[in-house]
């Protein structure tokens, strides 16, 4: 994943442009769930068109296995990819781009007369109906940002889901009727009025990006979109792909591949600038990585039965393909029934609790399934896990709307599905293995057994996730998705650790007590020190410490104290007079991710300076080692005391810190715009270190502060 405070963050939208009315009317919406529909289209037909094709291209039916797993592998590696030029280049670029190759691929796919064309088809199919989802996320979060709208918008989200699962109940239905009249052509020539029809509406109702495109040199552009990274990525998940769909065949040479590519792919992330695969987030943010394998592993669970239920009806109870599609019907419009409900709801815990117990529930029933049993049952065992699928769907991906950063929400929303897609791939090596040897009810049996321990996982991560929790309790409070926030109010700023008030406030000798000096804006700079996409991608909840920085900034402007933005870059010179034994700067210097004028090293643009601001770069960590004489400059301006803000904790906001308190200045150390990569070493600092030399506060009590000086 991106930097999250990078310069490409999706939001920066003009007021001017604002969204009048209902901002996700349905000219927004329509193409947004027409395009997400291309996908579920392209992955159901296809399975009643795989007879017709071998039978007209003359080889095995078991050769034509390749049209699914091309387009599943695909969508794999092109998921995250996507979001991630969606980010960089704008979501409805991309988004129209995927749509257009899409309809290119329907076209190859309907002139094709050979297999490898067919695969060619698919394999494009798979890469653009990949850019339909994360960029929709994008667009929505955007639309969502402009309108000035708190809360995530539930129903427009639940609507993604909706159209995946309702095209997945009826395509077997409808791709069967089209391939039983137009014949089999016909999976690949329906992209072609679907998608123009797409990308009309997408032209007519969805806003131009506002950033300009912009690519620089080829070097540059690969190192902004880490195309190493995303090759890395795509290696690492082939080999892992390869390996499970040899399953119970173990190929050794595989998942060593996939492991070895992994551990370089991990470190690799960990020194680019701009990761495609922000380890360090996946680390800090244990909620979103956690709905990832939540997902992950619920799909795996749902999949399962899809595919082994499927197989075992046909075998076992001797249905045709078509009579179990019709039977498996019920679970996809339950899955789309579910979706509506949970999307309609403000909170995701009991949601996703209520899908791991259904999950285990269903598991558990299966067990119990054999040849004996009445179809009416089987149905209704099918039903549980549509309503499943249908409420975990929802509820993980409005997690994943609300933990991940919103400049990188492309890439989030295209990992989710990523882990989708593995988790299905599993399964079917899960369901290969059980009925290696014949598909039988002790094979049903085993799959069930399987289950259980997946649900059974799943349930206990949802119960013991404290996150998802204080997420609700955040988020019932919002405004509803229609209504627009009216600006900061109590109930609807995100909630802020206390400052510890024992050790950070300063002792009045006459009563024993502790009380927090006043401020006199007029003698007082803020420092908003490192708030560049080169460090924000660093920390965790970057988005929020980076709004934390803004409303100071806000306050200081409000209150006419001064601003000093502390940006760290180094330009040619700076870099040759780095020693080899400086073990930051060297590293820095070999990377090359420090460089003075690129967009890593800028203050975030979401910061504005003034014309009266004082801009200063430095080539050390602290603020003070800077090309400008910060010390004149403040002096100059009758400045004694500082609000520091920055990152990272331990880095500029330590040295910085340290140093201004043994130069006398008082201090106030702003905790919710601080943060750190590692949670911990920001905890040991904030309580028992910095109340040692500064006032701890937030930034909601600088309106205190400086009306009490006043």
């Amino acid at each position: 994943m991106p930097s999250a405070g990078d310069t490409r963050t999706p939001e920066r939208i003009s007021e001017a442009g604002a969204p009048r009315g209902n901002p996700f009317g349905a000219r927004f919406v329509a193409p947004l769930y027409l395009g997400a529909s291309l996908n579920p289209v392209n992955s159901s037909i296809i399975a009643t068109a795989l007879v017709a094709i071998a039978a007209a291209l003359h080889i095995p039916v078991g050769d034509t296995a390749i049209l699914i797993s091309s387009l599943y592998l695909t969508n794999a590696l092109a998921q995250p990819a996507a979001g991630r030029l969606a980010e960089e280049f704008g979501p409805r670029r991309i988004f129209v781009a995927g749509i257009t190759l899409v309809l290119v691929a329907g076209i190859v796919g309907s002139l094709a007369h050979s297999l490898t064309a067919l695969i060619v088809a698919r394999v494009l199919i798979g890469a653009g109906t990949s850019a339909g989802y994360p960029a929709a996320m994008l667009l929505i979060r955007r639309r969502a940002e402009q309108a000035g709208h708190a809360a995530p918008p539930r129903e427009v989200l639940g609507g993604l889901s909706i159209t995946g699962a309702a095209t997945v109940a009826v395509g077997p239905a409808i791709g069967g009727l089209l391939i039983g009249w137009a014949g089999w052509r016909a999976a690949f020539w329906i992209n072609i009025p679907v998608a123009a029809v797409a990308l009309f509406l997408a032209l007519a109702g969805i806003a131009r990006d506002p950033d300009p495109v912009r690519f620089g040199s080829p070097r540059a552009l690969a190192s902004r979109i880490d195309l190493l990274g995303m090759l890395g990525f795509g290696g690492s998940l082939t080999a892992l792909m390869i390996f499970l769909d040899a399953l119970p065949r173990l190929d050794w040479p595989a998942l060593a591949a996939a492991l070895v590519l992994a551990a370089a792919l991990a470190g690799w992330e960990l020194r680019a600038a701009q990761p495609f695969l922000d380890v360090r987030l996946l680390v800090a943010n244990g909620a979103l990585t956690r709905t990832y394998l939540r997902n992950g592993l619920t799909l795996m669970g749902t999949y399962v039965i899809l595919y082994g239920l499927t197989q075992w009806l046909e075998v076992a109870r001797g249905l045709s393909a078509y009579q179990a599609g019709l039977m498996l019907m019920p679970m996809g419009v339950l899955t789309a029934l579910a979706a509506r409900v949970v999307s309609r709801r403000a909170a995701v815990r009991w949601p996703l609790i209520a899908c791991a117990v259904l999950l285990l529930v269903g598991a558990v029933a299966t067990l119990f399934v054999g040849s004996g049993t009445p179809i009416a049952a089987v149905i209704c065992v099918t039903a549980v896990f549509g309503l499943t699928s249908g409420a975990g769907t929802v509820a993980n991906q409005t997690v994943l709307y609300q933990e991940a950063p919103a400049a990188a929400l492309g890439t989030a929303s295209g990992l989710l599905r990523t882990f989708g897609y593995v988790g299905s791939i599993a399964s079917a090596a899960i369901t290969g293995t059980a009925f290696h040897r014949g598909v039988s009810d002790s094979g049903l049996h085993s799959i069930a057994w399987v289950l259980v321990a997946i649900s059974a996982l799943v349930l206990v991560m949802t119960v013991l996730d404290r996150q998802l929790a204080r997420a609700d309790r955040h988020h019932t409070n919002q405004p509803p998705a229609g209504a627009r926030n009216p600006g900061p109010a109590p109930s609807t700023e995100p909630p802020r650790a206390e400052p510890p008030r024992t050790e950070s406030r300063s002792a009045d000798m006459t009563t024993g007590t502790h009380t927090t000096p006043a401020l006199d804006p007029a003698r007082t700079a803020l420092l908003l020190m490192d708030f560049q996409p080169v460090v924000l991608g660093a920390v965790p909840d970057p988005q929020g410490v980076l709004a934390r920085a803004g409303e100071a900034l806000a306050w200081a402007r409000a209150h006419g104290a001064h601003v000093v933005f502390v940006r760290v870059a180094l330009a040619e010179k700076d870099a040759a007079a780095v020693p080899a034994h400086n073990k930051t700067f060297s590293q820095a210097v070999a990377a090359g991710y420090l460089t003075d004028g690129t967009a890593a090293t800028a203050v975030h643009e979401s910061l504005k300076a003034g014309e009266d601001d004082l801009t200063v770069r430095k080539t050390r960590i602290s603020a003070f080692a800077s090309d400008t004489d910060l010390r004149a400059e403040l002096r100059a301006r009758n400045v004694d005391t500082l609000v520091l803000a920055g990152l990272s904790t331990s880095g500029v906001v330590l040295t910085t810190l340290r140093q201004a308190a043994d130069e006398d200045y008082r201090l106030f150390l702003l905790a919710d715009a601080t943060a750190d990569p590692d949670p911990e070493v920001h905890r040991v600092l904030m309580e028992k270190v910095f109340p040692h030399q500064a006032e701890i506060i937030s930034t909601a009590d600088l309106a205190a502060l400086s009306t009490a000086a006043a």
